[in-house]
């Protein structure tokens, strides 16, 4: 059994274009070629991710920053966050003049028509902004949900929700986590399944939500884009992600 390389999508797999560069793809494959199973470990929903995964053929996945993974195509953990729980925030931040999205498997929903830090967060996706629905989670399993507020505004939501997790990500957005699910959750899940060690992952990504994933995983990689939190941590730092980051990191370890 190969090493499982575990990767991270934005600012790690696409560019800052969020385009496929030809070297990452490359890299990707021979890497396949090589042995080495691969998974993909993203804060971004299935949906969100599937024509990208097709592309590669690959078929396990971290979502939601580990509240939903799959192995070979089959659900193995659904981390829904309790509807009781949202509506509580979803009031709190309303008072606060703060829209939410939620987030279910298939689709994304706004608590309000349009908001411009909706649009500007999730623009910078490729995203169109969400429809509004207001009640989606009454209605559907959420396993992430946005609140859209400055970074000055966040502390608060962290003293009234410490049972939940509040991840940055953006200038205007965070997202909202139950308190147990992270990158690294999603992996031990993953890895039950799969049948490595911890010992035999690599983890490559960039931002603030893969630093539980870079701290459990055997080896792990930080790009040259990432947030210097992450690189503090991390065993190596590649290039840019503009600069064929990910290939030349799988070079550096032998990989292809």
């Amino acid at each position: 059994m190969g090493k499982l390389l575990l990767l991270d999508i934005d600012g790690t797999i696409l560019d800052s274009g969020k385009k496929l560069p030809e070297s990452a793809e490359s890299a990707i494959r021979r890497a396949r070629d090589n042995g080495y199973d691969l998974a993909i470990a993203t804060g971004r929903a299935p949906f969100m991710f599937r024509k990208l995964a097709q592309e590669l053929e690959i078929s396990s996945f971290i979502s939601f920053n580990g509240q939903y993974v799959v192995h070979q195509g089959k659900p193995i953990h659904k981390g829904a966050i309790p509807s009781g729980r949202l509506e509580e925030v979803l009031t709190y931040a309303e008072r606060n003049g703060h829209p939410m999205v939620f987030m279910d498997d298939t689709r994304m929903v706004s608590s309000i028509d349009f908001h411009p830090d909706i649009d500007e967060s999730v623009g910078s996706l490729k995203l169109a902004h969400p429809p509004e629905e207001r009640d989606f989670y009454l209605k559907r399993p959420v396993y992430q949900a946005l609140v859209f507020c400055g970074r000055e505004e966040e502390p608060p939501y962290h003293e009234t929700f410490p049972d939940l997790r509040f991840v940055r990500w953006h200038r205007v957005s965070c997202d909202v986590l139950p308190g147990g699910g992270s990158k690294a959750e999603g992996i031990r899940k993953l890895i039950a399944e799969t049948g490595h060690s911890i010992e035999d992952t690599i983890a490559f990504g960039d931002g603030l939500n893969d630093v539980q994933m870079m701290e459990i995983a055997g080896t792990s990689v930080v790009m040259g884009n990432g947030h210097e939190e992450v690189k503090r941590i991390a065993d190596h730092i590649t290039d840019h992600v503009d600069k064929d980051g990910l290939a030349k990191a799988f070079t550096h370890l032998g990989i292809i």
